[in-house]
């Protein structure tokens, strides 16, 4: 039986999945899960925050839109989910790596020295943010009321 010759694949070569370029070290990033900061969880569960401090249904997009202005390097893993997590439905997917300290060990932020500081963060910006606190748009616009069919 022949086998097929495998060249080098061309660059113009359609690729379905290309590797994101991480930087150095990142594993040992802190990683923060949706988990950690939501409400309905216990501390069984995987929440790491107060109940009074967590926040309902926390999604990705909120965790790396939480982080954007402290300074700190933010990579989005979405198809990661916590180990404690039942549900496997997609918007429980997800995680953010943070870059606390950089290659020598050094705190980046001082606001952020441990990873706590991080997790009650991004529990008390959520809360804040624009998906958060403006009314979503109804469905007004699509029917204003019962007419005739034609």
């Amino acid at each position: 039986m022949a086998t097929a010759a495998v060249g080098p694949v061309p660059q113009h070569a359609p690729t379905y999945r290309q590797p994101q370029k991480l930087p150095d070290g990142f594993k040992d990033w802190v990683c923060v899960y949706p988990i950690y900061i939501n409400k309905d969880k216990t501390l069984a569960e995987g929440r790491r925050v107060k109940k009074s401090e967590a926040v309902k249904h926390p999604i990705l997009p909120e965790l790396m839109e939480a982080m954007q202005g402290t300074g700190l390097q933010v990579i989005g893993e979405p198809n990661r989910i916590h180990p404690r997590e039942r549900s496997k439905e997609p918007y429980n997917y997800g995680r953010i790596r943070v870059e606390m300290k950089d290659s020598d060990g050094n705190i980046i932020n001082e606001q952020f020295t441990r990873r706590e500081d991080i997790y009650r963060f991004i529990a008390q910006s959520i809360p804040q943010l624009k998906s958060r606190t403006q009314p979503k748009q109804k469905q007004e616009e699509k029917k204003k009321g019962k007419g005739k069919k034609k």
